[in-house]
């Protein structure tokens, strides 16, 4: 597993940023980069359970790790769900499970720096790589609004 890094500056304050990465509506704008029709089930507290999930009831099954809010969250993926259901660990996701992927706010002035490490596998490595820095400009161009 490799871990990737994402850096944006956006003009505006750790709180907005935080909003639209984490509110249902503005999450599904730029979770929907990665998947169509993305969106996440949680209570978003910290130690709680978190479902990524596509329109198809697939996703993944995590946990939120760590979360200061405004500043870092941190999510440890666990699973594969399907059909809205978690499936137990198997060979190919047990390569995976335990990957975290972290978001950190730092504010300086009127901007914020928004630093995403995730880590992936190999064969999905290109992928992120193309999608996420997309995502991210969704994210800025939300926040910046």
């Amino acid at each position: 597993m490799e871990t990737l890094e994402f850096k944006i500056r956006i003009k505006a304050h750790p709180e907005k940023v935080w909003s639209v990465l984490w509110n249902d509506e503005t999450y599904r704008k730029w979770a929907g980069v990665f998947y169509e029709g993305s969106y996440a089930i949680s209570d978003w507290n910290e130690g709680g359970k978190i479902h990524f999930l596509g329109p198809d009831g697939g996703g993944m099954n995590s946990i939120i790790e760590k979360k200061i809010q405004n500043e870092y969250m941190a999510f440890k993926h666990l699973g594969e769900v399907k059909d809205f259901k978690e499936i137990p660990v198997n060979e190919e996701t047990e390569k995976w499970s335990g990957a975290m992927e972290t978001y950190r706010l730092t504010p300086d002035d009127e901007f914020t720096d928004l630093v995403v490490e995730v880590d992936v596998v190999e064969k999905f490595i290109d992928y992120f790589k193309e999608a996420f820095p997309k995502g991210l400009e969704i994210v800025k161009e939300l926040s910046e609004n």
